[in-house]
């Protein structure tokens, strides 16, 4: 072996050498990387509604869900880093047309782990895990609400946009909105009080409201962009199934509102609302659920066309699993909701395809975040 590839196998084991120095990981770190969280977490709460799934299914999703928590706050506490010691350069993802659509991540990330204290935490820690929950989820309603206005603000006065460089990134501050409403969902029932369990259902049907209506209005707009312009470029690929979010998401939200809805409206003395409300829920998610299947194989062609022609690995392939994962969600949901065994069929192959890119994704992800090739700031690059 000779002194030059010897050097490069050592260069291999030693971590971010590919930087320039190791702080560089602070001062090129972007929201991109929440998109991590946002995959890991759908990918934990799917594993326990697969269909007669055995204890591990659970058992891996709870552990999935602790280490999205400590991934999250890897991410959240980087990101902080950064604000503070490179503030100059961090505000810079103001005016990037793409990297500053990705801040949406960051509530959408929170609320998979907000789902999971209800889904894996009430059962080992109690009920405190409820208030631990409800806290963390208006958190989650606020930071919602402050990225589906302030960014497409943003984008009318300060960006520069065109057209035939639109992709479907543009939906990432939209959804986050319906993400927080479908949690809203969730969590309304675990709640003691019922003018709380009340205020977080009529919040989480404002907020589906919110999101979706304006999301689909951004597919319109894809759709015309790629007839007139075609394809994204090759670095953009994955966002082909984008897309997918704002529909599963709704599909889902509509589905756990609904089968929220009777019990609380009830309580008000609403009773008629409540059915109303449930039976509303299950036919648009059902609908959505159409829409959604139009989409899915649509990105399937797309994907294959980009495979083909080859395609680099970048933090954007995280985007293949939660749009997926939440379709997933919403298909598992319909099977047991309907009991129509092709739900659950496809629902269940649906998860396999999930934990398969998942792994594939996170074995890229750590191979580059070691070598420290990921972490690459557009905004920085744009400027210098």
């Amino acid at each position: 072996m000779t002194t030059a590839s010897f050097n490069n196998r050592a260069q291999g084991f030693k971590p971010f050498h590919q930087l320039e120095h190791p702080r560089e990981v602070i001062r090129q770190f972007t929201p991109n990387w929440f998109a991590a969280t946002m995959g890991t977490g759908i990918l934990a709460l799917a594993l326990p509604q697969v269909p007669g799934a055995p204890a591990l299914f659970s058992q891996l999703g709870a552990g999935l869900w602790l280490f999205n928590i400590g991934l999250f706050l890897l991410f959240t506490l980087l990101y902080t880093a950064r604000w503070i010691l490179f503030r100059r350069e961090a505000s810079r993802i103001f005016g990037h047309s793409v990297v500053s659509m990705f801040i949406g991540t960051i509530p959408m990330g929170l609320a998979t782990i907000i789902n999971g204290f209800l889904v894996f935490g009430i059962p080992r820690w109690g009920d405190d895990m409820i208030l631990v929950a409800q806290g963390l989820w208006w958190l989650d309603v606020a930071l919602s609400i402050g990225c589906g206005v302030l960014i497409p603000y943003l984008m009318f006065t300060l960006q520069e946009h065109r057209i035939d460089q639109m992709t479907a990134v543009w939906l990432l501050p939209v959804v986050a909105a319906e993400v927080a409403a479908a949690s809203g969902g969730l969590l309304a029932p675990h709640l003691a009080d019922a003018s709380a369990q009340f205020q977080t259902l009529m919040v989480s049907y404002v907020l589906w409201a919110y999101s979706v209506p304006l999301a689909m209005g951004i597919l319109v707009i894809l759709i015309l962009r790629m007839a007139l312009h075609k394809l994204p470029h090759v670095n953009m690929a994955a966002s082909s199934w984008l897309a997918l979010g704002p529909i599963g998401t709704g599909a889902l939200g509509m589905l756990l509102l609904g089968a929220s809805a009777p019990d609380i409206f009830a309580a008000q003395q609403l009773p008629e609302i409540g059915i109303a409300a449930a039976s509303l829920g299950a036919l648009v998610a059902l609908l959505l659920w159409g829409f959604g299947f139009w989409w899915f194989l649509l990105a399937i062609l797309v994907t294959i066309r980009y495979f083909r022609a080859g395609i680099p690995f970048n933090l954007g392939w995280w985007g293949y699993t939660f749009p997926l994962g939440v379709y997933t969600l919403a298909t598992l949901k319909l099977g047991t909701l309907f009991q129509v065994s092709f739900f659950s069929i496809f629902g269940t192959l649906l998860v396999v395809v999930l934990a398969s890119m998942w792994l594939l994704v996170s074995a890229r992800t750590l191979q580059g975040g070691w070598k420290g090739s990921l972490f690459v700031s557009p905004c920085i690059a744009a400027v210098n």
